[in-house]
């Protein structure tokens, strides 16, 4: 674990779920953000023990930038009853537009974050591109409608679940696109990030980078 900037930290963990014929490294990121009332965990695997004892004396908040990026969230509702914000899980149409499944294999929808939006699994706060979350959020685009780019203007930082990736090329736009979805939608819809001051890029596929990094990768 390290502080990138004050009250802002990044650590990698191993993912329990990568296979060797994954693009992506076994080793993932996950950041923590203490603005002195909340903790904010975007998309946190195997939390250090530095950051779970400040979580459990300030408001700790779980912020997803997908809903299959939930990774320790459970636990981590189960121990601190931490709030959780993420957006939707795919429906049973979106199952069937994104892979071209049947209706009965997707029947039900996604099982991402189900446990959290039954009744009783947690305080759920679902959102979109566009919405500016109460706890100094605001969500952009990404390349799917629940895959989305986070912008935190406390601390100057843009945090990207699976739409802005470095997976060993430097950070850039997925290549994992629908065939509806195009590179230059999905870098139209990031671009007024540029107009904001960005100082960091923080993927959470990848090591943290800088506005440079961002500038290329929406280029």
């Amino acid at each position: 674990m390290r502080e990138l900037q004050t009250g802002l930290w990044h650590w990698e963990a191993r993912h329990p779920d990568w296979t060797p014929s994954q693009a992506w490294r076994p080793e993932v990121s996950s950041y923590a953000i203490d603005d002195g009332e909340h903790v904010l965990l975007f998309d946190p695997l195997a939390v250090p023990s530095e950051i779970a004892e400040l979580a459990a004396g300030r408001e700790p908040v779980v912020v997803l930038t997908a809903p299959w990026h939930e990774r320790d969230t459970r636990s981590l509702v189960e121990r601190f009853r931490a709030s959780v914000f993420a957006p939707p899980p795919d429906t049973q149409e979106d199952l069937m537009r994104k892979f071209g499944v049947t209706a009965e294999q997707a029947a039900g929808g996604s099982p991402d974050i189900r446990w959290l939006l039954a009744e009783g699994g947690g305080e759920a706060h679902l959102y979109s591109a566009g919405d500016r979350l109460p706890i100094g959020v605001e969500a952009f685009p990404g390349r799917e409608h629940n895959d989305l780019v986070l912008w935190i203007e406390s601390v100057g930082a843009v945090i990207s679940g699976d739409t802005l990736v470095d997976f060993g090329h430097g950070l850039q736009i997925n290549d994992w696109l629908r065939e509806s979805v195009t590179r230059d939608q999905v870098a139209g819809g990031l671009r007024p990030l540029l107009a904001r001051p960005v100082e960091l890029v923080l993927p959470t596929h990848g090591a943290p980078t800088d506005r440079l990094a961002l500038e290329r990768a929406l280029a």
